[in-house]
């Protein structure tokens, strides 16, 4: 309605001062301006969801690559073999986040890696060394073979021996943890 009495009033006042509508554009931004905002806010939507991508990529590499096979497995268990504790811990970690089911587990023990994290444990002289070996060794001995391996080659005297850390409570858990299922395996095997 508004619009056919602004036009009826534009066609019988040409000639004098004709009423002029007010334009329903209430901002006092012109076209141009609108759409820069516009650009920038789809620019802005942009980066974001590309960064939002970036991270949902990067997290699932992190989580997937780990487990792609016996290289890797073979580059963990070398990085046991450094004299540098970060380097021992690093392998220790990725052995531990490998050992995820019981053949991954015997993987490891076949490769060597049972025996490398029980040599780092011994010599461990850090508390982060210490738990990230024993980390590595609970996840491994949740295989019933693998804790059969680690019994026959002294864990249960390593593991005892290692020593409980005042500041990292989990030690004395995954120490605990270890304990649990050598004493288990010994148990079922001396009614035997």
């Amino acid at each position: 309605m508004r619009i056919l009495a602004a036009r009826l009033a534009n066609h019988f006042c040409r000639g004098r001062n004709a009423y002029q509508p007010r334009s329903r554009n209430y901002s006092s931004l012109n076209k141009k301006d609108d759409l820069t905002l516009e650009e920038e806010a789809e620019r802005k939507i942009g980066w974001c969801l590309k960064i939002f991508f970036a991270g949902t990529a990067t997290y699932i590499g992190y989580q997937f690559f780990p487990y792609l096979g016996d290289n890797l497995i073979q580059q963990s268990i070398s990085l046991l073999h450094v004299k540098d504790p970060l380097f021992k811990r690093m392998g220790a970690s990725r052995l531990s986040r490998f050992a995820i089911d019981d053949e991954k587990r015997m993987k490891v023990v076949e490769m060597g890696g049972a025996q490398e994290l029980l040599h780092m444990l011994g010599g461990a002289k850090d508390d982060k060394t210490r738990k990230e070996a024993l980390k590595a060794l609970a996840a491994l001995s949740k295989s019933d073979e693998a804790a059969k391996f680690l019994d026959s080659n002294g864990a249960l005297s390593i593991v005892k021996s290692t020593p409980d850390s005042l500041e990292d409570s989990d030690i004395s858990t995954y120490k605990s943890n270890i304990l649990e299922k050598l004493d288990e395996k010994n148990l079922a095997v001396s009614p035997n």
